[in-house]
């Protein structure tokens, strides 16, 4: 069997896996209703078990952020006495065909930190397919915001590069050679440059890069390390509707329990590391679509599994997909959750670099390959499969079941049991919709207390939003990889106002 033959095989297990257990339910509800039931209550009883002590991390890593958020980490730098000005900070912002309105929030972000904005290098990366938009917008930027920053780089990645998939991934490789040319040049060691890798529109926390570079100077081995922040779509949350709001929240909420557990963290979206590290795991990949968590996982392979993702308890402030037109909003979120599904794309790779493929990969500890292996593919079968079996699969052996099988106990109590178990489940969404409302930013002028109201009561389209905006775009996305060819998914931008 040739390796081309081999990694198709692996890129056909999840989506296998997930269709599977789906049919499988169904043809069990048909064949034996009650050993349905009898499996659903106990497939239920787990995820509340699950969610319970999910809830834990939640609210762990929720009071981190409330402390790390309260303190003045400029200070706190400066008082530490580590050299922390020798530090520069490579900052790029990948844009294609967004607006200057766009483009220049998180230069506005970028500005109003508390650090020396002349240790900032600033990569404006545009794309040639752009050109004309980004020429112009590009020219803006640099009057207006040039001189602030030690430097500010624009890039333009050429079109059509044999080998490369056109995207986030190719134009942020690219326009991290351009970087290291420049930093070459002014002679600054790799490992006193922290690079921060953003979506375009990222805006930082006021102290992010004071708290980024303590994380940095305190941590025992930091070229071994990348930091996440934590992702809170809340730029323009008042003005997005409520579906949208909340299937990024819920990204948010998840990206919080996630941090509590820095064993199973990878990099997500926004996320920082040691350009020592990204020039030796050779930057970004320019072939795939989810190269920002794959970045750590290059790490992760190329350092013999001696790789880690430390937890930021800061935030960066990000845009949901709402773009004032209702329909186009929703296709726009299930797009967006379909590329961060197709993360999938991992597993066969992850298996290749494990145990495939000659390497550094093969000299990882058998323990941690099987512990990133599983986190990456349980995840991805439970966000496709748990909210259908959950909240639709329950009630398939309860209309399918014959007249002798209605009969017995078991039957007559499922229904009492299975509303028992999801008004328990309630407890959670209470907590994460004060969590929530908690976390909302001021409101514009104008509004008023019912809007308050709408963004609490909005908790109730969960088991909605569950299933048409995670189950369905991730079996999607599982379903693509398995089938290949003309099915696989190519990079697409999230369409920004």
């Amino acid at each position: 069997m040739n390796e081309q033959t081999k990694y198709r095989i692996l890129e056909i297990i999840p989506g296998f896996l997930v269709w599977t257990t789906l049919i499988g339910v169904v043809l069990l509800s048909v064949i034996r209703p009650l050993w349905a039931i009898y499996f659903i209550i106990a497939f239920d009883v787990y995820w509340l078990l699950r969610i319970t002590y999910m809830l834990v991390y939640l609210l762990t890593s929720w009071r981190r952020y409330r402390r790390d958020r309260a303190i003045d980490w400029y200070q706190k730098l400066a008082a530490l006495q580590r050299g922390h000005k020798q530090y520069y900070h490579l900052i790029f912002l990948p844009t294609y065909q967004e607006p200057l309105s766009v483009v220049e929030k998180p230069f506005v972000a970028l500005a109003a930190c508390q650090y020396d904005l002349k240790k900032f290098i600033v990569v404006l990366a545009g794309e040639e397919r752009d050109r004309d938009n980004f020429s112009q917008i590009a020219q803006h930027i640099k009057e207006t915001y040039g001189d602030l920053f030690y430097q500010l780089l624009v890039t333009v990645h050429p079109a059509g590069v044999a080998g490369e998939l056109p995207g986030k991934g190719s134009n942020t490789n690219y326009a991290g050679h351009r970087a290291q040319n420049l930093i070459d040049s002014l002679n600054i060691p790799y490992d006193r440059v922290i690079v921060s890798s953003f979506d375009i529109d990222t805006c930082v926390h006021p102290q992010y890069f004071a708290y980024l570079t303590y994380r940095y100077v305190t941590h025992p081995n930091p070229t071994r390390a990348s930091y996440q922040p934590i992702a809170i779509y809340n730029n323009n949350v008042w003005q997005s509707n409520p579906i949208v709001r909340v299937v990024a929240s819920s990204t948010t909420f998840w990206l919080f329990t996630d941090l509590a557990r820095p064993e199973r963290l990878f990099t997500f979206s926004s996320h920082s590391m040691s350009f020592k590290t990204l020039v030796e795991v050779g930057f970004w990949d320019k072939t795939i679509v989810t190269e920002d968590s794959r970045i750590f996982l290059q790490g992760l392979i190329r350092y013999h599994g001696d790789y880690q993702t430390v937890p930021m308890y800061i935030p960066v402030y990000m845009d949901t997909v709402d773009i004032g037109r209702f329909n186009r909003s929703l296709v726009n979120q299930y797009k967006q959750m379909r590329r961060w599904a197709w993360g999938v794309e991992h597993f066969p790779w992850m298996v290749k670099q494990f145990w495939f493929q000659s390497g550094e990969g093969r000299t990882i500890q058998f323990r941690k390959k099987i512990q990133y292996l599983w986190n990456i593919t349980e995840g991805m079968y439970s966000w496709a499969s748990a909210p259908i079996i959950i909240l639709l699969a329950g009630y398939l052996p309860l209309w399918l079941a014959s007249e002798s099988e209605r009969a017995t106990s078991l039957f007559q109590n499922a229904p009492y049991m299975l509303a028992l178990l999801m008004r328990a489940s309630m407890v959670g969404l209470i907590i994460i919709a004060v969590l929530y409302t908690l976390m909302l930013p001021k409101p514009p002028q104008g509004y008023r207390w019912h809007h308050w109201l709408v963004m609490f009561l909005q908790w109730l389209m969960v088991p909605v939003t569950l299933i048409l905006f995670g189950s369905i775009p991730a079996t999607d996305a599982q379903t693509r990889l398995m089938l290949g060819g003309k099915f696989r998914l190519g990079f697409w931008v999230t369409e920004k106002k």
